[in-house]
Order: C-alpha cells, then structure tokens, then sequence
C-alpha cells in the first residue's frame, strides 16, 4: 500500500505540466502584447516628446522583464518539479538551466518583482503631475515592500543555506 501511495504522489507532479504549458501560451500572448505596444510606440519616437520616448521604452522593457521572468519561471519551475528537460547537447541551451532551485528561483522572482515595481516608479515619477502625493506615497512605500521583501529574503535564505554570500 505504501508503495502504492508513495508511486501515486510520485507520478502526480505530472499535474503541474499544463499549468507550466498555459505559462507558454501566456508567453505568446506577452509577445502579442509587446508587438502591440511597439507598433504604438513607433510614431512615439518621431513625433513625441523626449519623456514620452523614454516611457514608450520602459514600457518595452517592463513586458521583457516579465517574459524573461515567465521563461525562468517555466524552465526551472519544470525541471524542479515535473522532470528534466531533456535539451542537454543543444548549442543554446541556458548555462542556468537545470541549476536554479527553488531558491534560487524565489530570488530570481522577488528580484525580477523589484526591478519591475522600479521600472513602473520611474514611469510614474515621468508623470508625477498625473498622480496626488497620496497616490505617489502609497506607490513608493508599495515599492519599498518589495525591496525589504527582497533583502528579508536573501537574508533568510542566507541564514537558512548558511553560506557567506548570495
């Protein structure tokens, strides 16, 4: 029985594969998104003003950050939890791959979060005129939660690794 139970569990991690499959799709959807969001930018750098050129590129840069934390997120997600994937003699395979543990992956996250809560200030900093100074304290202390998230994190698993850097 125990065998049993114990082969069960084993073979269930399988359920988790659609769920990093749908996080594929949203890939493609992201790239729906990004190619959109160029389009619109485009007669931005022509004819719009400086800021508007510089927010029109974070925006750009804020759904790559986000596709790049889905492809991590995908990769290492898979490989720690369903099976490894079995790409090891291909030429563009990541270095990272096969090497990110799920800790390693919670601070990947928690940093890709903090980067892009930076990038959303910097846009709204762009803009300040557009928000009241409550809306503006409330998204910089929305932001420091995700910084000292981030250190409390590190710190965490800095203490619970016991190694002398992260």
């Amino acid at each position: 029985m125990e065998r049993f139970l114990e082969s069960f569990m084993f073979k269930a991690r399988w359920l988790l594969a659609p769920f990093y499959f749908g996080l594929v799709l949203a890939l493609g959807l992201l790239l729906v998104k990004f190619v959109k969001e160029f389009i619109g930018f485009v007669p931005t750098v022509f004819f719009g003003q400086p800021q508007d050129v510089m927010l029109g590129v974070l925006a750009l840069i804020d759904i790559v950050m986000v596709g790049n934390l889905l492809l991590i997120i995908v990769f290492a997600g898979y490989e720690n939890f369903v099976s490894k994937i079995g790409v090891e003699d291909h030429e563009d395979r990541p270095t990272w791959m096969g090497q990110v543990g799920f800790s390693d992956l919670k601070m990947k996250l928690i940093g890709s979060i903090v980067a892009i809560s930076g990038i959303e200030l910097l846009k709204v900093f762009m803009h300040t005129s557009a928000y009241t100074r409550e809306e503006l304290a409330w998204k910089v202390g929305l932001h420091m939660t995700f910084v000292i998230s981030g250190v409390l994190f590190a710190l965490m698993d800095r203490l619970a690794s016991g190694r002398d850097s992260h």
